[in-house]
Order: C-alpha cells, then sequence, then structure tokens
C-alpha cells in the first residue's frame, strides 16, 4: 500500500528518473539470479573465467565475491572532482572501449577480500560477467528476469557504450513506482506475484551484515553503513538495508516491517553530508522505522 508520493519540478509519474549507483543493486540482483540459474557456477570463480579477455589482469583474477564486496584491492579513487580514477576510467572507456578501460588499474594495494573500497567500476566487471554467463545483454537479462515479473508498469532504460556495454554502474532509469515495485519485491524476499524471481538464499546473503566478514560491517566499511554484495548494509541487529546513488537517490528497505521509502530528488553536491539532505532523508526513513515499530 503507498501511504504517499510527491513529486516536484514538474516531474511527472511516466517520468523515467535516474538511480546512479542504485544499478549495482540491480547488477547484484542479475547475478543472484545468474547464480541460481547455473549460469554462474560460483561467486568464488574468477571474472576471467567467463571474460578470458581479462585474463592475467588484475579485475580478471578476482573472485566474483569480493567483486559484489567492492573489495578487489585494486587501487582506485572515486571522489568525483574530474581528476580521479573513475574520471580516468570513463575517458579510456569511451574512447578505446570497456575492455580497455578495466585492463587499465592493475596496481592492487590490497589482498582481495581483505577491505571495503567504493569503485563504480568493479560493478562493470560484474556487468561483464553476466553478458559472458547469459550469453546476452545485461539490459535484456534484467527486463526478461526481473522487470517484467515483478510486474513494472513501464518499460526501464539502460545507457549503454558504444560498444554496446551497460553502463553498470548507474544510468539505469525508471518510473518512480517501478522503484516501488522494486523495493516491494526487496522487502519480500525477492517474491513478487507469487513468484521466487530472485533466489531467497542469495538475497538474504547479499543483504545481510551479519553473512559477510567484519571488515563489511557497518561503522566499519564506512562510518555508517556496511556493504554486502553492491547493497549498503544499515547498523543495528535487524535486517535493513539500502540502494544508493550519488547526488541522494535511494531505497530504504525494511524486510520484517515490509517497509519500504523511496526518494529519487537530486542533491547540488554528489556527497549528501555536505548538505542537509542526507540527514534528513535519512532521519524520516528512521522516523518511519519507529513509527511502524522497528527497533
Amino acid at each position: 500500500m503507498v501511504q504517499i508520493e510527491r513529486y516536484q519540478y514538474e516531474r511527472k509519474d511516466a517520468h523515467r528518473l535516474v538511480s546512479h549507483s542504485m544499478a549495482k543493486s540491480i547488477v547484484s540482483l542479475a547475478m543472484g539470479i545468474a547464480l541460481g540459474e547455473g549460469r554462474v557456477k560460483s561467486l568464488d570463480d574468477k571474472a576471467a573465467d567467463y571474460v578470458p579477455e581479462l585474463r592475467g589482469s588484475a579485475y580478471g583474477e578476482t573472485r566474483i565475491r569480493n567483486l559484489l564486496r567492492m573489495a578487489s584491492g585494486v587501487k582506485f579513487s572515486e571522489v568525483y572532482d574530474g581528476r580521479d580514477d573513475s574520471a580516468r576510467w570513463s575517458r579510456i572507456t569511451a574512447t578505446e572501449g570497456t575492455l580497455a578501460g578495466l585492463r587499465a588499474f592493475g596496481e592492487r594495494e590490497a589482498a582481495e577480500g581483505e577491505r571495503f573500497q567504493y569503485a563504480s567500476i568493479e560493478t562493470v566487471v560484474l556487468a561483464m560477467v553476466l553478458r559472458a554467463a547469459t550469453g546476452g545483454n545485461l539490459a535484456d537479462y534484467v527486463a526478461q528476469k526481473i522487470w517484467q515479473p515483478m510486474g513494472a508498469e513501464a518499460d526501464a532504460s539502460w545507457l549503454r557504450g558504444d560498444d554496446g556495454v551497460e553502463r553498470a554502474h548507474g544510468s539505469f532509469n525508471a518510473v518512480l513506482r517501478d522503484w516501488g515495485r522494486l523495493g516491494v519485491l526487496l522487502a519480500d524476499d525477492g517474491r513478487a506475484n507469487g513468484r521466487q524471481i530472485v533466489p531467497r538464499e542469495y538475497l538474504l546473503e547479499a543483504t545481510t551484515w551479519q553473512a559477510h566478514p567484519a571488515a563489511f560491517a557497518p561503522k566499519r566499511a564506512t562510518s555508517w553503513f556496511g556493504y554486502g554484495y553492491q547493497f549498503w548494509t544499515y547498523p543495528g541487529e535487524a535486517r535493513r538495508f539500502v540502494l544508493l546513488g550519488v547526488y541522494g537517490q535511494a531505497i530504504y528497505v525494511d524486510p520484517a516491517l515490509k517497509l519500504v521509502m523511496v526518494h529519487m530528488a537530486a542533491a547540488k553536491n554528489a556527497t549528501v553530508g555536505k548538505e542537509t539532505m542526507g540527514a534528513e532523508r535519512n532521519a524520516l526513513w528512521q522516523g518511519l522505522v519507529r513509527h511502524y515499530g522497528g527497533q
């Protein structure tokens, strides 16, 4: 049941709203489905087992599980100042293609699986694995396995590079109510319309901070959130998790309360902590959780 739905800045319910890095969680869901179908044999396989063109590269020799946790250990800076590794990666990808962009970063400064370091490039490695494992486009796979089965009311879109590879770290666009449907799917542990769409065991592992090593726990991976398989995990014993996008997009999920909050507004700064939006958004969520009986 929708409790409140509100639009601003002349947005309408038919407008597709960009997700930015919330798209990473969709990649994770696709990985869980591919694993359940046997297309991906194990999360402990290396990326190069599916994408031979990455063999011998740092990302290619990283296990899928550690790419999901953003724990490759490969040196990569992402601070959105136009001079970081993220900007360099984007330039290489735009001119030379996705594989060249992935192979351009090869310095491993920590053992894989040892620590969390946010790096959007790792989600693109996962996308390449999924494209190889499924034999098709990631966008088509998500449409067939998630978007249509969950009962989406509108088509979504995913921007691609000139080589046809989805910009899997972001650039997924959908209408607000379908973002809400995705949140409800997650709150129902991967079920929708009487079907188990995402394997429950995978989704529980992806979104439960206690299922991961201590380095990925809330207040350890970051000063507040933990990190699972491309999902941010919330502090506390209850399983709560968040999809987050740069500039403020967010879907908060509390499976026990069957509570979902979708926030698609855009902040002025990439880091919402630099203004009031982040604090206000989080305070609203915590207030809702308390109102509906969460601890």
